[in-house]
């Protein structure tokens, strides 16, 4: 779909009590129609109009209905996932850092940076 990214943006602008499907099919056309590129009025309402209707049934979307008919909204009551990440003991850390070391014959082979200096 060529307008979901702008029907995102004016529901995003209209806040709570969200917009009827003809006004943002009013933004969407007034935003892209130009004089060498002419859109009919009805084309851009259908498309807006099945966008909506597709995307509200989604458990995930970010469009929702409201008590209004016809008229659509962000989605506020989206609860976000929560990120947990899991840290290994320092012991561990340490332990599989000595293995390593014991792991290349006890000998350093990094390189020095300061080695011309001395």
């Amino acid at each position: 779909m060529e307008y979901e990214k702008e029907i995102i943006y004016v529901l995003s602008e209209a806040g709570k009590k969200g917009l009827s499907i003809k006004k943002i099919a009013r933004h969407i056309y007034n935003n892209n129609n130009s004089l060498f590129d002419e859109l009919s009025f009805e084309d851009v309402h259908k498309a807006v109009a099945g966008f909506l209707q597709r995307n509200c049934k989604r458990r995930n979307s970010l469009v929702e209905r409201t008590q209004k008919n016809g008229t659509y909204r962000i989605r506020v009551s989206v609860k976000p996932t929560q990120l947990q990440l899991y840290f290994k003991d320092d012991e561990d850390v340490k332990d599989v850092k000595e293995e390593e070391y014991d792991k290349q014959s006890g000998k350093d082979n990094s390189l020095s940076l300061f080695q011309d200096i001395i």
